[in-house]
């Protein structure tokens, strides 16, 4: 694995050429170019913000105080969002799109993956500015707690998570075509399923609710990392905070995922280039 992975980060340019040649693809013939990255995002937000916040009135899981209110806590959330369910869309065919470099190509293959997972995040990081102007304009309260430890914590766990998910995908998707239509179901469930929309205390206070499904919900890594995402911009309220299980949830699901993405994608490799 040691050795592996020395090839992996001698061949780190490769990644680097990838990611680069997937945004101009992707953006060469759009006329408004990588603004897209950030008008997408932004007219979700909208959209949400008039169904949830207006309509259902999701705001009132929130603290009365917290700077920004919905709007900000939506933006917080769904740009990154924004970007794992990026991931997940493009997972299923990660190995497949890049079949012809693949078989002709001696690198190694978690490159391809790896480039997936690069460019949604170059593509995040285009997305700051819009969160950026929100949290100014709202008045959004931030720390260097948040900036030096649930920010960078947020997006290495968002990458781990996000990387072992794609050679999970990628390497089954390429032997069961049916893998990318049921990644599609998973990813609506999972948008629902991670509090992207209303706080978490909603679901976790709510008496209608029975203790065995809250326990499954903060299970769920993807809700405390995308906490972690929101807490950087509403440092100190504790209901905007992951709870003590759903960090550790978030934390060692990541790990987990990465471990059986790889050890999934190292097992199907050779039958993977066979079927490529």
């Amino acid at each position: 694995m040691a050795s592996r992975t020395l090839a992996v980060w001698e061949h780190r340019k490769v990644v680097g050429l990838l990611v680069r040649r997937d945004l101009k693809v992707k953006y060469q013939q759009s006329v408004l170019g990588y603004a897209w990255t950030m008008l997408e995002p932004l007219a979700l937000t909208l959209v949400y913000f008039f169904v949830f916040g207006l309509v259902l009135q999701a705001e009132r899981g929130m603290p009365e105080d917290a700077p920004g209110g919905y709007i900000l806590f939506l933006v917080a959330g769904i740009l990154p969002w924004t970007t794992f369910g990026a991931i997940l869309s493009e997972a299923p065919r990660a190995m497949i799109t890049h079949s012809k470099l693949i078989t002709t190509m001696k690198v190694p293959r978690e490159i391809f993956p790896m480039a997936t997972v690069g460019t949604k995040f170059v593509e995040y990081v285009l997305t700051w500015p819009v969160l950026l102007i929100f949290v100014f304009a709202l008045g959004g309260r931030f720390t260097w707690e948040g900036m030096l430890f649930w920010l960078p914590l947020a997006i290495v766990l968002t990458f781990m998570f996000g990387l072992g998910v794609t050679l999970f995908l990628a390497s089954v998707n390429v032997l069961l075509r049916d893998v990318e239509r049921l990644t599609r179901i998973l990813t609506r469930l999972l948008f629902y399923g991670s509090a992207i929309l209303f706080p978490a205390s909603m679901v976790l206070q709510a008496d209608r609710v029975p203790g065995w499904a809250k326990t499954l919900y903060e299970l769920n890594p993807l809700m405390g990392i995308f906490q972690m995402h929101r807490t950087v911009w509403f440092s100190g309220f504790e209901e905007l905070t992951p709870s003590t299980l759903a960090l550790t949830s978030a934390v060692v699901g990541s790990i987990l995922m990465l471990i059986i993405g790889y050890w999934t994608f190292r097992r199907l490799e050779m039958s993977v280039l066979k079927e490529l």
